[in-house]
Parts: structure tokens; sequence; C-alpha cells
């Protein structure tokens, strides 16, 4: 296996494969002193600080693992055809390219098809219309060059796999910014922790509570997890896979669920988001409220009231009828009624205060359109947080992570306010299109949060590229308000445990997740790299519980063998099976389409099958695995295949 890339990604992935699938691998990296991190910005907080200091300290202590996970490791600026060559692209299974730039991506993954045709190739890709030409455009290559072979692998012997699902020249194009985003925007939600929603497929996992004495846990779909025994957290805790039993437990059986009294569980179901509605109005148009000021309004129902009063008063006078003083009092209003000099005093009087009004209305009106005009003008741009709003999500950063998690969660009907510092940033052109209220300023600075009404808000999602930014916002909005939900995205996995034991031993009575983008998306990217569809990723606490589309094939765990037989606790579970329509199955349909890119037209999903449906070698299913589970699994085939 060939990792190249420039930052923590990278790495990380280079040690999933290393120390989960026992691969080997060689690491292509900028030189050391290209690596930089992002320097500390903003109010250096002496709260920041020591906290900072204690988390330096932590990660100083257990190390980085994630350095050493190759097992040849290669400097270089660029990732050109030498480069390739000398990483072994030539011989190798499998290549990911996961720079930062899409272009740089792109750009060797053309090189390494024309090197090795037969490369698996795992590409890193933001743009995902451009990921799905680029991915078409290097499969078509691999098939033109390999149509006169006889499909051997690298080394000349069998194929690994066959088909699109694993087969030898398949490429395909992730996200990290898609794989982290379901998990990122899910932590900040409440009833709805966990989703997996890729090639229409959605799988939804929520967090339950420890059941009451005597009251039996609804298992819904199946049990994912055990949550951690202990309970100084109220909504879960640092559990990890060195937590030994006391840790989370992924995929347990009937009997372990049953005898985990008093813990926590995540459970697969449907589930939908019961918090408070969006602001009501069509897209594109704004609400009364909007379209005109406070002050305005206020103005106008004065001026209204006394136009009513004069036109009473000038019934009262004269003895008109209510519609004709109505009427009279409007074109003393307006000046454009005959003077009333021959009248008497009372009616006089009436008209002067009638002119008087007339001239106030003048300027009122004028501010009137005028602000009518700039609302409509700024309809298409930036909103401001509406007056009121509370319940809401205040999202920090709309780069490439916060534009993805606010998509998301305007696609659940969440309310959010985004704070960002750069007006150019990625995000801006989303926000505008989804008319999602933006705080331009720097989130370290005094008001900003206040302006993004934090004092009401349900939850904080600190998603900027920097950590001690993201640290600092927390930390002040926790002394706003202590009882806050937050979510922090870290960058190293080291870091983030830190940080969220110390955030959670100084505020045992909030929610506090830290969450690194690379240990949520690097799992996807491994398993890929292994030639499976992994259709995402689900965080339960410090560990990772992957989906994904198996053909069963070439598995001797699952060819042959009951859903019953199949199941291994701790390690793998059939969730569901694609067939097509108008087959038969065993369950319910719980949503449409293909499992993966090379799903049939017309097929759907069944769940819940029955434990005793025997697994056929033309099957093709979705399931649950830890990580070393899918290894084993993969690990198993590959040997099998080619004897790597």
């Amino acid at each position: 296996m060939v990792v190249c890339g420039d930052d923590g990604l990278a790495h990380r992935l280079a040690a999933e494969l290393r120390g989960v699938y026992r691969e080997q691998v060689t690491l292509v990296v900028p030189p050391s002193g290209r690596r930089v991190r992002q320097p500390v910005v903003g109010r250096a907080r002496a709260a920041s600080a020591a906290l900072l200091d204690m988390v330096n300290a932590a990660v100083n202590r257990s190390g980085n693992g994630d350095q050493g996970g190759a097992d040849r490791e290669l400097e270089a600026t660029e990732p050109t055809e030498d480069v390739l060559a000398d990483a072994g692209v030539e011989r190798a299974t499998a290549l990911a390219l996961v720079y930062d730039d899409d272009e740089t991506n792109i750009r060797a993954a053309l090189t390494a098809r024309r090197l090795n045709p037969r490369l698996r190739l795992v590409l890193r890709l933001y743009n995902r219309r451009l990921g799905q030409h680029i991915e078409e455009l290097l499969d078509q290559s691999a098939a033109l060059a390999t149509r006169d072979g006889s499909g051997s692998g690298p080394d000349g012997g069998p194929d690994a796999g066959s088909g699109a699902w694993s087969g030898s020249g398949s490429t395909t194009v992730l996200s990290d910014a898609d794989t982290a985003a379901p998990a990122l925007a899910a932590t900040a939600l409440v009833g709805t922790s966990k989703i997996v929603d890729t090639d229409g497929i959605l799988l939804r996992a929520v967090e339950r509570h420890p059941p009451a004495p005597g009251e039996v846990a609804d298992p819904g779909l199946c049990t994912l997890a055990l949550l951690s025994a202990t309970s100084n957290d109220p909504a879960g805790t640092d559990g990890s896979e060195d937590s030994g039993e006391q840790g989370p437990q992924l995929l347990p059986d009937a009997a372990a669920v049953e005898a985990a009294t008093g813990r926590g569980t995540v459970v697969l179901e449907q589930v939908s988001y019961s918090g408070p509605p969006l602001p009501a109005g069509r897209a594109g148009v704004p609400a009364f409220g909007e379209l005109f000021s406070r002050r305005l309004r206020w103005s106008l129902a004065g001026l209204a009231a006394c136009v009513v009063a004069l036109a009473v008063a000038l019934m009262v006078v004269t003895g008109d009828h209510p519609l004709h003083a109505t009427y009279v009092t409007l074109l003393d209003l307006f000046s454009i009624n005959e003077p009333a000099h021959n009248d008497d005093v009372g009616r006089q009087i009436l008209q002067l205060l009638s002119g008087f009004v007339g001239l106030l209305l003048l300027p009122v009106l004028l501010a009137a359109v005028l602000e009518a005009l700039g609302t409509f003008r700024t309809a298409s741009s930036l909103r401001k947080p509406p007056r009121g709003l509370g319940g809401h999500v205040v999202l920090l950063g709309l780069g490439k992570i916060g534009t993805r998690v606010l998509t998301r969660l305007r696609e659940m009907d969440i309310p959010v306010v985004c704070v960002e510092a750069d007006p150019e940033a990625r995000g801006m052109a989303t926000a505008r299109r989804l008319r999602v209220p933006v705080v331009l300023g720097d989130v370290t600075q005094e008001g900003v949060l206040e302006a993004a009404k934090i004092h009401r808000a349900h939850s904080l999602l600190a998603l900027t590229s920097v950590d001690t930014t993201n640290l600092e916002a927390v930390l002040y909005a926790r002394s706003v308000r202590s009882r806050l939900r937050v979510v922090l995205r870290l960058y190293d996995d080291d870091f983030a445990t830190a940080v969220y034991r110390t955030l959670r031993a100084a505020h045992p009575r909030a929610l506090t997740r830290s969450r690194s983008v690379t240990h949520l998306a690097a799992p996807s990217f491994a398993g890929a790299m292994m030639g499976r569809q992994i259709l995402g990723a689900i965080p339960v606490e410090r560990r990772v519980l992957l989906f994904a589309a198996v053909e069963v094939a070439g598995h001797p765990q699952l060819e042959g063998k009951t859903v019953g037989e199949a199941f291994r606790a701790g390690a793998w579970r059939v969730l569901a099976l694609e067939v097509a329509d108008g087959a038969s199955g065993g369950g319910r349909a719980a949503s449409g389409g293909s499992v993966g890119s090379s799903g049939s037209v017309g097929s759907r999903l069944v769940w819940e099958l029955p434990d005793t449906y025997v697994l056929r070698g033309v099957d093709r299913v979705v399931l649950a695995a830890t990580r070393r589970g899918l290894a084993e699994l993969l690990g198993r085939r590959a040997r099998h295949g080619s004897g790597v």
C-alpha cells in the first residue's frame, strides 16, 4: 500500500493500514520543514493557555502513534512520476492520494494510472461532481489498458477480487468532509446521535440512556453497541479501544445486551429531529418582521393611530359619516383638500393637525421604502440572526468541514447561525443559498458569539481549522452558558482525547464531545484501499463502527451460513440484504436505492432478516463491522485470492 498526503489524514491512514489490516505501507509526505501547524490566533485567555498546557503535556506523555504507522517513509514536495515510481506504485496493490488540494490528487492519480493500470486508486476530493467524472475516467482508462490482459494482479497472480467492488484497477473517490460531517452534525443534536447517509442508503443510529428499573429497552432494528459502564458524564464517557470491560462494546450479542443493566446503548432506528422549527417564510421572501425594523414598525403604527384619531375627531365635530370623515382626513393628510378657512374653528384645527401628521408621514414612508428595498436586495446575501431566535446550533467556521456540516444540518431542518471571519470563505455561497444567518467576525473577539445569540443556543459546533480557536471559543461559550452542548473539531486524536477529558472534568453536568476529522475519516479510506465499499462510519465514544456493502461470494465466514451463524459478536453483523424489486425477502424495505456504485437499478434493502436465512454467493449484504472485524474479512479474502 502507498499513501501520499500532506496532513494528519495521511499518517492516520498509514497507521490504520499497518496496525489494523497488517499491510506493508509506504508513506509519502512533504519535507518536515513544510509541515507547519497553524499558529495560535485570537485572545490568549489564561484559562485557555492553562488548559492547552495540560493537554500538550498529556499528548506528549501518550506519544504520537500515527507517525510510526508506515514501514517506509519518503519525503517529497509533490507526488511526481519519479516520486511515485520510487514509492513502488508499479508493484503496489493500492494507492491513496489524500493531499488537501484536489488538483494535486487528480494529477497524481492520472500519472499513477499510467504507471500501473491495475492499481486500486483512492482519491480525496472535495468537489463531489468532479469526483464522479474523475472516477469514471480513471476506471475507463484502467479497463482499456487491461482489456487484452488476463486480469492478473500486480504480481502476476490472480486478482484479489472481481468487479467494481473490489477488483484491481478500480477507483474510489472519497471526501473526509463528507465522511465526518454526519457524525459532527449529529453529535450536536438531540435524538440523532449517529448518521450514515451514502449512495441513497440512510442508516441512523440513536444513543439511548439506560432504561429505568423494570423497563425493557427497545432494541430498534438491532443493538449496535453498549456504551461505557462509567457514569460521570451524563451523555457518554471516554471509552476507547483500551478501556477493557468498562469501555464500549461494539456489536454485542443478545446475552451481552441482556446482562448489561445500567448501560446506555446505540441502536439502529429511524429518528427525526424534534427541536425548534425553522422560521416561517418562503425561500427568497423575507418575513414581515425582517422587512421593517422594530423602530419603523412602531412609527408606522403611531401614525396610523393618529389618522384614526383625527378621523374620529372630525366625525364628532362635523357629524359626517365615518367613511366620509376618513376620506376627508386623508385628503387633509396629503394636503390635497380645499382650505377650511370658511369652516368653524374645530374643523380648521383638525385640518392643521392633519397637515402636520402628513409632514411626519413623508420621512417615515421614505424610510420604509428604503428598508424594504435593502431587505429584498440582501435577501440573497448574508442574513443576520432573526430576533428572538433560540434553541439553534451555532456553527463556527465555514471551511470544507463546516460547509458539509451546515448542509447536513439544513437537510434536517435544524436552525443554524454561522460565525466566519473570512468573507470569502468556501461556505459563504452555501450559506447565502440556504439563507442561513451568518455573523462575520473573529470568534475570539468580544461580542461575536453574543451576536450569534450563544446565550440562547442549544449547542455549539467549533469546526474552524485552528485547534486553539475552537478551544478558546468553547471555553468562552461555557462561561456564558455552562450547560451548553459543545462539539470540537480537533486536529489530532490524542489532543482531542485530552481536551475531552479535561472539559468533562471541569463541566461534569454538560455534554462535551471532541472529534478528530482524521480519526473519523481514516477507516473509510482504509476500507476503500482494501477493496470494499465503505458506506460510512459511526463513532461510538472513542471507537468507530463501520458500515460496508459486501458481496458474499468468496467469504467463507458468510457464504453458505445462516444470518445467525454469520454473526460474530464484536466483529461483524449482517444488517440488510439487497434484493431486486419484486423479489421476496424476509423483513421490510427500509429505504430504496442501490448499494454502492455497483448496485443494480431497481433494487431495495430488506431489513430484519430472519436468522434462518442462508446467505448465498450471489447475495450482496450491508453489514456493520468493527475495524478489526472488517480487516479479518478483507485479509482472508486477499490471501485467498492473491496470496498477498
